[in-house]
């Protein structure tokens, strides 16, 4: 019995404990799981979609930028197995929306070492992009909230070696034809000149045949 107080002492200190671990876990958990979406409640968003027949080198939480401002992130991405394309939801500043429906999204690269991100290239049409309504979802039938005109991503490896083998045919192709030029054999200058020695032959002859008659008629007027 002498440990009595002691050993209420120590469950007291336990169950306090737990107590603290667990409304520790719990905030944690809300920050966690919850906090990227309070932050974009927080900051203004908007959801926007778009399709793309190629979303490599994006994923979710890209960038999403606007004349090299970030306007926003992709929040989800997933695959429409009918039409083999990239469905894109894009978390944009309330303050971009509406966007003209001429706008651009388009996938490019920071460079060769850097990665992807979604540029939006703003351009005016004949009507707006708005957010979809209560009750309707993106990439839905009515095709509210789409940005319609899209690029998907470019591979640039591979882009620069196409660039480099249709650099080299073109450079063998021009030094072929060079080189047919100069093993072509030259135009012949006798063609030319034919007609005039002909000539010279038939303005020379009358003059010979003058000298000759002469000649047959000099012994004529000796005999006489």
């Amino acid at each position: 019995m002498r440990h009595g107080p002691q050993m209420r002492e120590s469950a007291l200190e336990t169950i306090i404990g737990a107590a603290v671990l667990g409304v520790a876990a719990v905030f944690m958990w809300f920050a966690i799981g919850n906090g990227t979406d309070r932050a974009e409640a927080s900051s203004g968003t908007v959801e926007l979609g778009a399709r793309f027949n190629s979303a490599k080198g994006i994923n979710v939480g890209t960038e999403v930028s606007m004349a090299g401002v970030k306007v926003g992130t992709v929040r989800n991405i997933r695959l429409n197995t009918e039409r083999a394309e990239a469905l894109v939801t894009l978390a944009i500043s309330r303050d971009l929306v509406p966007l003209e429906d001429g706008t651009t999204a388009r996938i490019q690269s920071e460079g060769l070492l850097g990665g992807n991100y979604i540029n939006l290239e703003p351009a005016s049409g004949f009507g707006q992009i708005e957010p979809c309504p209560q009750g309707e979802e993106l990439f839905g039938e009515s095709g509210c909230g789409e940005i319609l005109y899209t690029q998907g991503s470019v591979d640039l490896l591979t882009l620069m070696a196409s660039f480099a083998s249709g650099g080299g045919d073109d450079s063998s192709s021009s030094s072929g034809s060079y080189d047919d030029a100069m093993d072509a054999p030259a135009p012949s200058s006798t063609d030319t000149s034919a007609p005039e020695d002909d000539a010279d032959l038939d303005t020379e002859s009358p003059e010979s045949d003058g000298s000759v008659s002469e000649t047959d008629e000099e012994p004529a007027g000796d005999t006489e």
